[in-house]
């Protein structure tokens, strides 16, 4: 019995030391997922597994290609049903291969606990009435929903029951960076509270951002990367990113519109995000992972809740992770997200929103097909 005793004794000392390291790698990987925050300066998120509850009528989502929280915290979702393969949506063949599933609405509509409050929009719908293939949407301040469709060129005006208000650009028509009138490949969308002007990364094809009238859908005015007239003859290529930095828009992927009156374009490809004044002045450039190739890393942006927006969070669709910058310098002071299919973890970020409480909502498009939401822990970066 002694030495039984002594035994265990011999073997708990020996598991202590073990299973306290292993306690250390966990908290180093939290600290590592979440970026430099033990300062309480940087914002600290924690995937909530459970949002959003699953979509009713055996619906399944898609790839996910945007996401918007609007100012009731509803969040917004476009995906792709046409994408759905045969196994995935079994019960719909014909004849039914499986139990389930169907393909969901295009657009779904969730409140802030993750109950859909409602979906519109088939891809079989008439091409004058739906944009097919959607890419970008925002909510602005009167409640109309704007969807942009890259692959056909358009951007469309909906109330937030889906009927069509007004269309910007004609379906797979382009006319180039210079055109008043036609888009070319228009990926994200703004529209700012103020003026009602609506800003669109127009990127796809052309490589400018365009000014149009909310209302109207009147031209105002675009610009290239640096506030320089865009020029579609200028070849990307396979750009060394240690050379120099190219004077044109790669692939104009997303934008927002702050509260100072700043716009901030995400050159995909270009690794990069560039600010403006709302005129289209450059005023700074920030680059994001320079040795990402082919994809990019700057696919579309969010800013913090707080009054100051002091924070800036960029997905990063080919990293499969999330960039926090501090506003004012532009600086990286944080990151959370790691290549792979679990709660917390991101195949292909394509969409990000940010609700009043600071909270964060990412879209995944490619095989992710999914939107996760972050709660945001603590009071840094929360809206007040």
């Amino acid at each position: 019995m002694a030495s039984r005793t002594f035994l265990s004794l011999v073997l708990l000392a020996l598991l202590v030391p073990i299973l306290a390291a292993c306690d250390d790698d966990a908290s180093a990987e939290t600290a590592r997922a979440a970026g430099p925050a033990a300062d309480g300066t940087t914002p600290v998120f924690e995937v909530d597994p459970a949002w959003p509850e699953q979509l009713p009528n055996d619906w399944i989502m898609s790839v996910v290609t945007a996401v918007f929280v609007d100012s009731r915290d509803h969040v917004w979702v476009a995906n792709l049903p046409e994408l759905l393969t045969p196994e995935e949506i079994g019960a719909v063949q014909d004849p039914p291969i499986a139990e389930c599933c169907a393909p969901p609405p295009v657009v779904l509509e969730f409140d802030p606990e993750g109950r859909l409050v409602q979906g519109w929009g088939v891809p079989s719908q008439d091409i004058s009435e739906w944009p097919r293939n959607p890419h970008g949407l925002f909510v602005d301040h009167n409640d109309y929903v704007w969807v942009g469709t890259h692959s056909h060129d358009r951007v469309m005006k909906f109330t937030r029951n889906g009927d069509l208000v007004m269309t910007i650009g004609e379906y797979n028509e382009t006319g180039g960076s210079q055109d008043e009138s036609l888009l070319g490949g228009p990926a994200g969308i703004w529209v700012d509270p103020g003026t009602n002007e609506v800003f669109i990364a127009d990127g796809y094809k052309n490589r400018r951002v365009i000014v149009m009238d909310g209302e109207s859908g009147e031209y105002i005015r675009h610009w290239g990367a640096y506030g320089e007239s865009p020029d579609d003859e200028y070849d990307y290529g396979d750009r060394d990113p240690a050379g120099p930095l190219p004077r044109q828009f790669s692939n104009v992927h997303g934008l927002i519109g702050s509260n100072d009156g700043l716009i901030y374009v995400a050159d995909r490809r270009g690794n990069r995000i560039q600010v403006f004044d709302q005129a289209g002045a450059f005023v700074t450039e920030r680059i994001i992972a320079p040795n990402t190739r082919s994809s990019g890393s700057a696919f579309v942006i969010a800013l913090s809740a707080d009054p100051d927006q002091e924070f800036l969070y960029m997905a990063d669709g080919t990293n499969h992770k999330v960039w926090i910058l501090r506003r004012a310098d532009m600086e990286v002071v944080g990151e959370f997200g790691h290549p792979g299919r679990q709660a917390g973890q991101f195949l292909r970020p394509h969409g990000i929103s940010v609700d009043s409480r600071g909270n964060i909502y990412v879209g995944e498009a490619s095989t992710g097909r999914r939107v996760q939401k972050f709660t945001i822990q603590g009071q840094a970066g929360a809206g007040r």
